[in-house]
């Protein structure tokens, strides 16, 4: 007998594997086809604005992860002269821009507050101005989910209303928090849209105790990005094994952008080069 645990997952996995497929060409592509691009968050960058560009130029990164922006500015990345300003940084520096954050989410909950519901929903626009497919939703802090059930059903209420417009645009909602794989496996069937994923941070997994590469392979199909993260240690110098996280974005057959959100103890620019460095010797 099956617990209602597993049957979620091999309900969400099978629901993934056949309803995914143009939505996540991209990912599933041919052998040679594929491979792993890495980039950085726009805050561990530590420059806000399209100046982020610069700082990964130098590091050497792929790309940048870029972050809607604040309550203070207005989510400002809805504007139209701040996205070209966003694209023509990408473009005269040769990066990408790699995906879209709402870091912002953490303090403006969308399990409780109107301001955030409004902009997930202008998010989709956002994206599809700087032709991105994933936003990351992020749920920490005053968003934080864990043990707040009226919390994570509010938040399954307004992705079943967004997902629609997100399925449309072909984009992806990515939900990253501090939920078990099998948690955001049942929001993902609850909501019941391909549109909604798991943005996958195995720092995050880590802190709270779990098994990375055992949740990696239960989210199969599941998951839209990753972040790179190991607590206060440099990549490879601390809990995770980079290597088995490999074996395991293998087994569910993932490629694409790895962000790298890590600590930078010996100096953001050096350490971030050493982490672009570790990573690029694994994720080949």
């Amino acid at each position: 007998m099956m617990t209602r645990r597993q049957m979620i997952v091999r309900s969400a996995q099978g629901a993934a594997l056949f309803a995914f497929g143009s939505l996540l060409a991209p990912l599933f592509a041919a052998a040679e086809d594929r491979r792993f691009k890495i980039g950085a968050c726009e805050w561990s960058l530590r420059k806000s604005g399209p100046g982020c560009f610069d700082v990964a130029k130098e590091i050497g990164l792929d790309g940048v992860e870029v972050n809607m922006g604040t309550a203070g500015n207005n989510m400002y990345l809805r504007q139209v002269d701040v996205q070209q300003a966003y694209r023509e940084a990408a473009k005269r520096t040769g990066l990408e821009i790699a995906s879209l954050a709402m870091a912002e989410l953490n303090g403006v909950p969308l399990k409780s507050d109107p301001r955030a519901v409004e902009w997930l929903a202008d998010s989709i626009g956002v994206m599809q101005a700087l032709n991105i497919n994933v936003v990351l939703v992020a749920a920490f802090s005053k968003g934080d989910l864990c043990g707040d059930k009226p919390g994570i059903d509010h938040t399954v209420e307004v992705l079943k209303q967004i997902a629609p417009k997100a399925e449309k645009a072909k984009v992806i909602l990515g939900l990253e928090n501090y939920l078990s794989a099998e948690d955001n496996l049942d929001i993902i069937q609850r909501v019941g849209s391909r549109a909604v994923q798991v943005y996958y941070d195995v720092g995050n997994s880590t802190d709270k105790g779990r098994d990375v590469c055992k949740e990696i392979r239960m989210l199969k199909g599941n998951v839209c990005q990753f972040h790179a993260k190991d607590g206060k240690f440099m990549l490879g110098a601390g809990r995770i094994d980079f290597r088995k996280v490999r074996e395991a974005m293998d087994a569910i057959e993932y490629r694409g952008w790895i962000q790298i959100e890590a600590a930078a103890p010996h100096g953001l620019v050096p350490d971030y080069q050493a982490h672009y460095k570790f990573l690029k010797g694994i994720f080949i």
